[in-house]
């Protein structure tokens, strides 16, 4: 098979599923495309400059870590909405009540919504992963239990909790197709990995696990987790129960930090050791990632395609400024040759004759 010249394997290409679309990021661009009602693929397509070119301390290994993990939970707030936006779901009129509230607040309806759900989401998974653990340790500990066992009992509570909240969410369904399109991301930056012509029916061929994937970050977040707070209450015990959530609160940069140099170091590795460490984080995307269809694929290769070379010239906007496509080959027309190229060469050949 021919390979994809154009393509960049080389680079790590990170992205994320969004409301019907994907979000891609390279090194210097941030792409979202959304397959809209009428069927038509909508791409968002801007400049994008990591922290640690601008603040080089940014970049120290564990440093860097930590700073990405609050960027892309910032990054994926703001993702979601745009594709929300892409959408043209909140395009109709405003209710009474939603213009007294923006009247009242001074902010858009939008705003306001996604800044209720970034609350109710840190509260959520602070009281699931660090309150709902810290009560079991601290029952644990009054009832004599060593520290390594009941530091060891709470992760194993974690991964647990974890597991039973992915399983519960994606029974709905639009989580369902999130979890395709987070399917669709994977197959298509292992097929621009591979070298190979973005195409639905390349990147087919790929498996929905990928060993960079946040699901995995999470899993070894909650193992190192595990370690650092078993040293930790061994040498220094804490009675408690609201100073260990907040001890867990402040050490949360350090393990996020820790886990992404772990993360990165086993994605990059071929090692029988790296295969077998990151063998749980693989299988935990079986919960977080489904099948998608080529429709779905079509929309992250035409992220993929803006992340590394940007917004096809040629393509109508809208007045944002966003790319409408009726297909994915409209998203990189130079590796996509039309279709009707040939019948077109020889219309033109007539009317020259």
């Amino acid at each position: 098979m021919k390979r994809n010249n154009s393509s960049c394997p080389r680079v790590d290409i990170g992205g994320q599923a969004v409301m019907e679309g994907v979000m891609m990021r390279s090194p210097d661009r941030v792409a979202v495309a959304v397959r809209r009602p009428d069927h038509s693929i909508v791409v968002k397509c801007d400049p994008y400059e990591p922290l640690s070119k601008k603040h080089p301390w940014m970049g120290i290994p564990v440093i860097r870590g930590a700073v990405g993990m609050v960027n892309m939970l910032v990054m994926g707030m703001n993702t979601l909405q745009d594709s929300t936006n892409m959408l043209g779901v909140l395009d109709e009129e405003p209710t009474k009540f939603e213009k007294w509230l923006a009247k009242k607040l001074g902010k858009g309806v939008d705003k306001i919504v996604m800044g209720m759900a970034v609350v109710l989401a840190v509260v959520l998974s602070v009281g699931l992963f660090i309150a709902l653990p810290a009560i079991a340790e601290q029952l644990l500990k009054n009832a004599g239990m060593p520290a390594w066992a009941y530091t060891l009992i709470s992760g194993v509570l974690k991964v647990l909790i974890l597991i039973g909240y992915m399983a519960v969410v994606a029974r709905v369904p639009d989580v369902r197709r999130t979890f395709q399109y987070h399917g669709a991301e994977h197959k298509t930056v292992y097929c621009n990995e591979a070298g190979l012509p973005l195409t639905p029916e390349n990147a087919q061929g790929f498996t929905t696990l990928h060993p960079r994937c946040g699901t995995a970050f999470l899993l070894i977040t909650m193992i190192i987790s595990v370690l650092l707070f078993s040293v930790l209450n061994t040498l220094w015990p804490i009675g408690s129960y609201f100073l260990r959530v907040l001890v867990h609160l402040l050490m949360l940069p350090l393990v996020a930090g820790v886990s992404y140099e772990v993360l990165k170091g086993l994605a990059h590795s071929e090692s029988g050791i790296a295969k077998v460490l990151r063998w749980p984080g693989l299988q935990m995307q079986r919960l977080t990632t489904r099948q998608p269809d080529d429709s779905m694929l079509e929309c992250a290769i035409s992220a993929m395609n803006a992340a590394l070379k940007g917004l096809p010239k040629d393509a109508p906007r809208t007045k944002e400024g966003w790319a409408i496509l009726k297909t994915y080959r409209d998203s990189d027309p130079d590796a996509y040759p039309r279709e009707d190229a040939p019948a077109a060469e020889e219309a033109a050949e007539e009317t020259e004759q």
